[in-house]
């Protein structure tokens, strides 16, 4: 079964995500996970059989009920309850690609042994994700702190025949869906719907999602930062490896490297030059770059140990015969994380809006805005403005989520992380990054331009005329927003491999 990926305990990194996702592998449970899920579920069991003594969330209410006791012929009952009143998710639809991220992530936390949900329970998710039954999600609604909440709820409404789900190109309800595979509903037992609302998947799979594009638009960075700096005819002496040896930050010693890689036999790099130094947002480009890079390093480590994580709550521990009410589902550790990496994004979009910025300046022997007959013609004056919009933007979508907290739950739930907040508008930073790249290699494959006949790197020139094919060069002001798209769609479609090394 080469195509499928056994869910177990070995650790899952963004490389085994990439390949799950990239190649739609289909899951599985491992030998190891169903005999886990299964000890744990019996040993719920047995203690409910065998104790009245209140435990929360298995035999109480929840939250600031969490010492009203249920009695046990109520226990599906009062799971049921809970998925569809804590289904209250509100504005803009999660995308199919993160709620699949959600389903692969939600599977995983379950497998440990550590949740007491039934085996059924974690097959029928595995039916969701091997046949794209995506249940449909709302961004707002979870406050990051007893888990995901609202979203987690909406993913698992679909399990007890109610919610929406994405079937094939139409929404359903869940109970078409049932209908339609010919399912009973999931029968929730005691604690299975806690587990399922309780956890950080939301935020999780957001981060995944958008740390995967960071990795690759952090390489396109220093690609297009490579074209700008011959554009702008710059000294190479800034990225020799002796100036980042004696400051040895892994991130900017790579960045340095790769600069130096992309530019190897560029005719234009080798001349001689008139400048004695550079701007910062050409000289410093290993710093700041690198920076960020080791921001992604960071990150990466957080959701990997997030993802290969119990993150529901209470936790069963069969050898240790407890099952303990703890606080795995708060969600700082992401919060702070994805606020970083939105910091780290945004800075990375800064220093590109003032490379288009320093291009159109008129320097360096280049035109005014990169242009013939400046003047008649604007050329790319505005592609600047609206990088300049983009990278403000960013600036305000990069106030960190993870300072605010506000009272929930009567009080019961008084610190939340807000990390669902910080994973949604980290997508957005994400996204306008791409847009402000897409504009400077607008710009700079038109600067480099007017160093012909000089060139650049063998390497470069290959990027430059793949874009030139969508994107030429202009001689005459023609309407921009079209360009910008098919630029914005060449970053997006770049192929990179072993981009998350």
């Amino acid at each position: 079964m080469q195509n499928h990926h056994y869910i177990s305990s070995a650790v899952l990194d963004l490389v085994d995500i990439h390949d799950i996702i990239k190649n739609k592998k289909k899951l599985a449970l491992s030998d190891e996970s169903r005999l886990n899920i299964q000890k744990s579920r019996e040993y719920l069991d047995l203690k409910i059989k065998d104790s009245d003594t209140p435990v929360y969330g298995i035999n109480t209410g929840f939250g600031a009920l969490c010492n009203v006791k249920i009695t046990s012929e109520k226990l599906t009952e009062l799971q049921e309850n809970l998925v569809r009143s804590h289904a209250c998710g509100t504005g803009d639809r999660v995308s199919k690609p993160i709620i699949k991220l959600m389903l692969l992530l939600k599977i995983q936390s379950l497998s440990y042994g550590n949740s007491g949900v039934a085996i059924g329970t974690v097959e029928r998710l595995i039916e969701l994700f091997n046949n794209d039954f995506l249940p449909v999600i709302y961004e707002q609604g979870s406050l990051g702190a007893s888990g995901d909440l609202a979203p987690l709820a909406h993913l698992a409404l679909p399990l007890i025949g109610d919610g929406e789900i994405y079937f094939e190109d139409q929404v359903i309800s869940g109970k078409e869906l049932l209908e339609k595979m010919d399912w009973n509903p999931v029968k929730l037992q005691s604690k299975e719907g806690l587990a399922l609302l309780n956890g950080t998947q939301f935020m999780s799979a957001h981060g995944v999602y958008a740390l995967l594009k960071a990795y690759k638009l952090s390489y396109m960075a220093d690609l297009i930062g490579s074209i700008s700096i011959d554009a702008f005819d710059c000294n190479l002496s800034p990225y020799d490896e002796l100036v980042h040896l004696v400051r040895p930050h892994r991130g900017q010693v790579k960045t340095a490297e790769r600069i130096r890689n992309f530019l190897a036999g560029s005719e234009i790099a080798e001349s001689e030059k008139d400048n004695v130094q550079d701007p910062y947002s050409f000289r410093c480009i290993p710093q700041v770059h690198g920076a960020s890079k080791d921001t992604l390093s960071f990150v990466r480590k957080t959701l990997k140990t997030e993802i290969n994580s119990v993150t529901d709550n209470p936790n069963i521990f069969i050898e240790a015969d407890k099952i303990i009410s703890g606080g795995n589902f708060h969600g700082q550790p992401l919060a702070l994380g994805l606020d970083y990496l939105a910091i780290a994004l945004s800075e990375l979009a800064n220093i590109s809006e003032r490379r288009i910025y320093q291009l159109v300046s008129g320097l360096r022997g280049l035109p005014n805005f990169l242009v013939e007959n400046p003047g008649l013609n604007s050329g790319f004056m505005i592609p600047q403005y609206t990088a300049a919009s983009i990278v403000s933007q960013n600036k305000q979508l990069s106030s960190p989520a993870s300072i605010d907290s506000i009272v929930s739950s009567n009080g019961q739930e008084d610190h939340v992380s807000m990390g669902a907040n910080s994973a949604t508008k980290l997508l957005k930073v994400v996204e306008n990054l791409n847009s402000v790249l897409a504009i400077e290699l607008f710009n700079a494959s038109q600067a480099i331009h007017f160093r012909e006949p000089a060139k650049t790197s063998d390497q470069l020139t290959e990027v430059i005329d793949n874009f030139r094919e969508t994107v030429p060069v202009l001689t005459e002001d023609r309407t921009m927003a079209p360009y910008i798209q098919k630029a914005k769609k060449f970053v997006e479609d770049f192929e990179i491999e072993d981009f998350l090394d």
